[in-house]
């Protein structure tokens, strides 16, 4: 058995010594022997993560082979993993079925030689969870509807706005030696180029100072935050809530997804593992061969610095809320995609000139003080900047579903570009040179696509296309051709004025 495995086990055994010693169920806590009905469950999902939420847990918990009424272990023949929903396996099934997701998970064990099952549920962060229709909460002892509970409603929805999602627990009840098994403190401490120091207890206290883990109260034992798992894991996998969080890399052959060439699941945290992942992502990319006057050199396709940004902020800014899914770089031929969960809470046409919004934001504090991304404001600048200096093609930002995806293009030629790209690139070359407090012209448009003077009239062509798509206006309408000068669109609001 690894060191892992045996963690998980012991983990287990402590967390039902733990519940059984409770004096009552709670509204978090709910012990059965046999009944199992994947109706039920549904309904006891949405119950116990709420109530957990409402009673400041990190998890709602349902035993079976427990008796309720004085909490002996009887043994259960429950097995969840058998179970279905017409031809639907269960877990499946139930992941459907509420909303928003919430992890859960269903542990099989062995207590006095007979068998439990534990199902452990997250608590809920930013709404009330739902099964099908309806929401639920316990009441004491008793599973009810919300709706009818417009106390236990308010105060739930009250917690969502105290607690957020990197102050949250991922693992609790671990001495010092535990946090140190588990945290990559060599990697934190590096990175924030702070001096190392000797002994557990000396670095735990240190890494106690940037939230990475918390002293549980009336104990001498330690949680690790959610913020300290995401950045400094050894193996996001050993946390069982966040998973699903780890960064994908996939390579395709072709320009669709129907052959893998490879993928590679992320096991360190986003801090510790950034640079390891930013190396692999590159030796996937592709690159070009420049002759210069003694020796040839391997360009890169893609803007190192522009890759990195955004891989960054797909990081940073996802929407940690959304369960069962995670940040991923899809590498295509032609193209390189990144999404990650949740929509950006910037439009995505202010991308370049807003000031800087982030849900995470000591999460985004600690990367930028590890050197892992930009100073606040500065990215996007810089993406636009090397996309043109690359040649290639403006960046696309789409919102699939609850998520945001970059998209980075090979190179194009001028020529080679349609419509679409090139009124993309117009408005994008719009945005930087109004953040750099300039305008754009024919010649720096030109200058942007490296043509000619020749091509003059063209691109006075594609600006006016630009003008009848609203995408940039003039800055003085009533100057004279040859000194048009332009702005993006929304810089007409005198607020936004240079």
């Amino acid at each position: 058995m690894s060191r892992k495995t045996e963690r998980q086990a012991e983990r287990l055994q402590v967390l039902v010594t733990k519940l059984l010693t409770l004096p009552a169920e709670t509204e978090w806590v709910e012990f059965k022997e046999n009944n199992f009905k994947a109706e039920d469950v549904g309904e006891y999902i949405s119950a116990l993560s709420n109530g957990a939420t409402l009673n400041n847990q990190e998890k709602g918990y349902l035993v079976w082979g427990v008796r309720d009424s004085d909490h002996k272990v009887t043994g259960t023949n429950v097995n969840p993993q058998a179970e279905k929903v017409g031809n639907e396996d269960l877990v499946p099934w139930l992941t459907r079925q509420v909303q928003p997701q919430v992890h859960f998970e269903f542990h099989a064990l062995q207590r006095d030689g007979k068998m439990i099952v534990l199902l452990e549920i997250g608590a809920t962060h930013t709404m009330p969870v739902r099964f099908k229709d309806f929401e639920y909460i316990r009441v004491g002892s008793y599973k009810k509807k919300l709706r009818d509970h417009p106390d236990h409603a308010r105060r739930l929805w009250n917690t969502f706005n105290q607690v957020t999602f990197e102050e949250n627990s991922s693992m609790s009840s671990l001495n010092d030696q535990e946090v140190l098994e588990l945290i990559d403190y060599q990697s934190y401490y590096a990175l924030l180029q702070r001096p190392a120091l000797l002994g557990p207890q000396a670095i735990v206290t240190g890494l106690e100072d940037d939230s990475v883990i918390r002293r549980i109260p009336h104990s001498d034992n330690w949680e690790i935050t959610n913020l300290g798992a995401m950045l400094f894991a050894r193996d996001i996998s050993d946390f069982t809530t966040l998973k699903r969080k780890a960064l994908r890399i996939v390579q395709y052959r072709g320009d669709n997804r129907i052959s893998t060439v490879r993928e590679q699941v992320g096991m360190k945290g986003y801090a510790s593992g950034f640079e390891g992942a930013v190396h692999y992502l590159n030796n996937l990319l592709p690159s070009n061969e420049v002759i210069g006057e003694a020796i040839r050199k391997n360009v890169p396709v893609y803007p190192p610095l522009a890759v990195r940004e955004l891989l960054a902020n797909a990081l940073i800014h996802q929407d940690f809320s959304q369960s069962g899914n995670g940040p991923m770089v899809e590498v295509f031929d032609g193209r390189l995609e990144i999404t990650s969960p949740g929509h950006p809470l910037i439009a995505p046409a202010r991308f370049v000139d807003a000031p800087p919004k982030s849900r995470n934001e000591k999460l985004a504090s600690l990367m930028r003080r590890a050197g892992i991304c930009e100073e606040r404001g500065s990215g996007w600048d810089k993406i636009a900047f090397d996309t043109e200096f690359y040649q290639l093609p403006a960046p696309v930002v789409e919102l699939p579903g609850e998520s945001t995806r970059v998209i980075l293009f090979g190179p194009k030629a001028f020529a080679e570009m349609d419509k679409d790209e090139r009124l993309r690139a117009v408005y994008l070359h719009a945005c930087l040179r109004y953040v750099e407090r300039n305008m754009l012209t024919n010649t720096s448009l030109r200058e942007r696509f490296r043509l000619e003077q020749d091509s003059a009239s063209q691109i006075s062509r594609l600006i006016s296309d630009a003008v009848d798509a609203d995408l940039i206006i003039p800055f003085d309408a009533t100057a004279g051709r040859r000194f048009m000068k332009y702005v993006p669109f929304w810089a007409g609001d005198s607020s936004n004025s240079l």
